[in-house]
């Protein structure tokens, strides 16, 4: 019998095996994968962003702001970056953002395998749970090799994003089945879906955005960054960030649009102000149609759907154009308004919005309030972040947590 058994060998799972097993634990991790950290492999287009500078908990999101304020209150910069260091991890930051610099997720991968087997963690894979008992303080691990038992459980499973990695959201019954609830997990992360009959004309442009959400016309949020326009809807870093409150939106049928501001690098942030500045540019680029004003500054398909919009010639001048369609233009080019009408799966999601309630566990120690020696880590839980390292960031902080707090010995 093991002390603590971690079920869920990924970012979470490997750390608070490592930290549990440095307090004295004699720990045993169960991963159904045939290697633990597949997920970690394509976290950063490969490359692994596995840490932000700037911590604010704004780039995280969940039900509960005031238990995870808790359970982010220490700033756990300074560990996260020892710990990496200690295993051989050298820094390679860009405004804000770490990889290693090898510029290889699997070098992560890699460091935290070998860190775990150092501290004499026990590793099994292609060794999946299929349910978990309670008896007479000791846990019951069935699995598909056999049955295994321990004084605690560390619950690393993770969530349903990314099922080829093997995020099947199996962790999420056998929390159910020790007494936790289930907030609906929805992919967060993840593309959006629209239905408007231009996507194709714009299929394929990349463009320097602000891009704000809407629920109900009520202003939910906006993120600064590339978009990538597509044949079934949006893309890119800043839609991403959106995704997870734009899928709670949706789940709960309400109204979704984002609006979007392609001039915003240009500092104009509405009609008037664009009025102001094509004042200005028409008199100063002289002798120009209205498209010629305008494809310097944007893709040209863009220009041309955009002046399609608005009901606008490409051939047409600034000075002719009637204030009604030079307010149009200004909205359409400041404030494009998108219907959004689904996200992409699970398949094609980062990460989930939802999960176990930050409410059902202790915030100072992540110990489950439903069964006494049940810890629960990383994206089981209820809480997403932004793209930038941040999902890995509460990975890591939530086994530092877990792994520090848990004790080899029996305290039922």
């Amino acid at each position: 019998m093991k002390d603590v058994t971690v079920i869920g060998g990924g970012a979470s799972g490997l750390v608070s095996a490592i930290y549990a097993a440095k307090a004295g634990a004699k720990v045993c991790l169960l991963e159904k994968n045939n290697t633990c950290g597949k997920k970690i492999l394509i976290t950063g287009n490969g490359r692994c962003n596995y840490w932000n500078s700037d911590q604010s908990i704004t780039h995280y999101h969940t039900r509960n702001k005031e238990v995870l304020e808790k359970i982010l209150q220490k700033d756990y910069s300074k560990e996260v970056l020892s710990f990496f260091n200690s295993i051989g991890i050298i820094p390679r930051i860009k405004e804000g953002y770490f990889y290693p610099t090898s510029n290889q997720a699997v070098s992560i991968q890699t460091a935290l395998i070998k860190e775990a087997q150092i501290n004499h963690v026990e590793i099994l894979t292609t060794t999946e749970v299929i349910s978990i008992k309670k008896e007479n303080h000791i846990f019951k691990i069935n699995t598909n090799n056999g049955i295994f038992t321990s004084k605690k459980i560390i619950l690393a499973t993770g969530s349903k994003a990314a099922p080829k990695t093997g995020s099947t959201g199996s962790g999420y019954d056998i929390a159910k089945s020790l007494g936790h609830s289930l907030i609906t997990p929805l992919p967060a992360l993840v593309q959006l879906k629209a239905e408007a009959p231009y996507l194709k004309e714009w299929h394929g442009i990349r463009a320097d955005v602000k891009i704000s959400l809407f629920e109900n016309n009520k202003y939910i949020d906006s993120k600064v960054g590339e978009i990538q326009l597509t044949d079934y809807g949006i893309s890119g870093i800043c839609t991403l960030c959106l995704s997870g409150r734009a899928a709670l939106s949706l789940s709960k049928k309400q109204k979704t649009d984002v609006k979007i501001n392609f001039l915003h690098q240009l500092n104009i942030h509405d009609k008037n102000s664009f009025l102001n500045f094509m004042e200005a540019r028409n008199k100063t680029v002289k002798n120009r149609n209205i498209a010629d004003l305008l494809d310097g500054i944007l893709n040209y398909k863009l220009v041309n759907l955009i002046l399609k919009q608005s009901k606008i010639s490409r051939e047409d001048n600034w000075n002719n154009l009637s204030n009604e369609k030079k307010y149009l233009l200004g909205d359409n080019l400041t404030s494009f308004n998108l219907s959004i009408t689904g996200t992409n799966s699970f398949d094609q999601a980062q990460v989930t919005t939802g999960g176990i309630p930050l409410t059902e566990i202790n915030p100072n120690t992540l110990e489950s309030s439903k069964t006494k020696g049940l810890y629960l880590t990383g994206e089981l839980l209820d809480v997403d972040g932004d793209c930038g390292g941040y999902n890995l960031g509460f990975a890591w902080i939530s086994g530092i947590i877990v792994g520090s707090n848990i004790k080899g010995e029996d305290n039922d």
